[in-house]
């Protein structure tokens, strides 16, 4: 419809409307003037012979706002509320609202469909409602071409459920390409083998990548601090390699090092979504338990990997990954166990070194072990994989050949630093 109002003006209108009724313009002719068809030309018609006086082509657009259910208007104005706590906590890594958060609570929790527009109305006027900071510009690009080039490792330590009084680890690997998530779980304490069973974890399921992606922390880098007058340094950086690296490097897996916090983008905006979703959920639930947490975590992965489109591929990251695989551009290699290891427990491991004494002995923490076909003074390599029934098995390695394999409990490595 040809919104005349803004051509012409209401006597220009009346004008031609008497000239047809006096039979001296036609109407076909008219209409083409003001731009319209038959049956607009015919209201206009009827509304000038209904009302001369008070004709007008002007009007007013009714907004029809449609009320939604008081139900709605309460739980959206409590779960608001439960977000405003959150913030005030000064334990919790979280300082604005997430109000898309809300709305899928509504769908899921309440089984309410409401607007993301009707949620922030309420925000603002019942004074739940921060203006998050302007942010830098900053251009999102995928720098690599296939999957398995670059994982990127992580992890982040946040009080994620204030009502388990006690923060957690969260550590997490990110295939670049696809912006799959690998892995994602929840520790109490962050040590070389919780990464280590994070390597295993995406090794055995999806091969060896090509390279690894990781800050400077001390369980991924040894980086050697400035000489002083006490101290004189004989280790340079990455001169000594710590365990999480040592088992890449048995795996003929590179590893790249980021120099900053801003160069670990790709993988901190992933978990700032996990850990936004992980809080608020965490303190609706009451969580105190971080087995309990763990499977909110795993819901929250599902919902990223499998129906979330991320914002710079514009894929949902399953999809991405797979149609990589299928393209066949990956360079995960196959995982197999190289000779002279005869298991995984061989690959990923802690390991130290002993040299035996005379009567073929070694010793952990003032514990000796007596190692079959051990000669005096040979250097034995100890590979120790802990279990989950309180102990570690050792396997003694010597000459590229394993010559036992012996247990040992936990609490016996306690004071041992790898």
């Amino acid at each position: 419809m040809s919104q005349l109002h803004k051509k012409f003006t209401n006597d220009q209108v009346k004008e031609l409307i008497e000239r047809y009724l006096k039979k001296e313009i036609e109407r076909k002719y008219i209409q083409e003037i003001l731009g319209i068809k038959e049956r607009r030309f015919l209201s206009l018609l009827k509304q000038y012979r209904q009302n001369p006086e008070g004709f007008s082509i002007e009007y007013k657009r009714e907004l029809k706002t449609r009320k939604i259910p008081q139900s709605i208007e309460d739980n959206i104005i409590r779960e608001l509320a439960v977000e405003k706590n959150i913030i005030l906590n000064k334990d919790v890594p979280l300082k604005f609202y997430n109000y898309s958060y809300i709305k899928d609570l509504s769908e899921t929790k309440y089984n309410q469909k409401v607007s993301l527009p009707t949620i922030i109305d309420r925000a603002k006027k019942n004074s739940f409602y921060l203006k998050k900071p302007d942010r830098s510009i900053h251009d999102r690009e995928v720098l690599t071409n296939y999957v398995g080039e670059l994982i990127q490792h992580d992890s982040s330590h946040h009080l994620f459920s204030p009502s388990a009084k006690e923060k957690w680890y969260l550590i997490t690997s990110l295939d670049d390409y696809s912006r799959f998530l690998l892995y994602a779980t929840l520790v109490k304490k962050e040590t070389s083998w919780t990464h280590i069973m994070a390597l295993q974890s995406v090794i055995l399921k999806h091969g060896f990548p090509y390279s690894y992606y990781v800050d400077s922390h001390s369980i991924f880098r040894f980086v050697q601090g400035r000489d002083s007058l006490w101290r004189k340094h004989y280790k340079l950086t990455d001169e000594a390699n710590p365990q999480w690296k040592q088992v890449l490097n048995d795996c003929h897996v590179k590893v790249s090092y980021a120099l900053s916090p801003q160069a670990k983008g790709k993988i901190e905006r992933p978990y700032g979504w996990l850990q936004d979703r992980l809080i608020r959920t965490c303190v609706r639930e009451n969580i105190t338990d971080i087995k309990k947490a763990q499977i909110i975590l795993n819901r929250e992965i599902q919902r990223y990997n499998y129906r979330q489109v991320h914002s710079t591929t514009k894929e949902v990251p399953y999809f991405r990954f797979k149609n990589a695989l299928k393209e066949n551009k990956s360079l995960f290699r196959e995982f197999k166990i190289k000779p002279p290891f005869q298991s995984v427990k061989d690959i990923f491991w802690l390991r130290i070194d002993r040299i035996a004494d005379a009567y073929r002995r070694i010793s952990i923490n003032n514990l000796q072990f007596k190692v079959n076909h051990l000669n005096p003074r040979e250097t034995v390599n100890l590979r120790i994989y802990p279990l989950k029934s309180g102990i570690s098995e050792i396997r003694f390695w010597c000459n590229e050949k394993l010559i036992d394999v012996q247990k040992i409990k936990n609490t016996d490595l306690k004071g041992m630093h790898f």
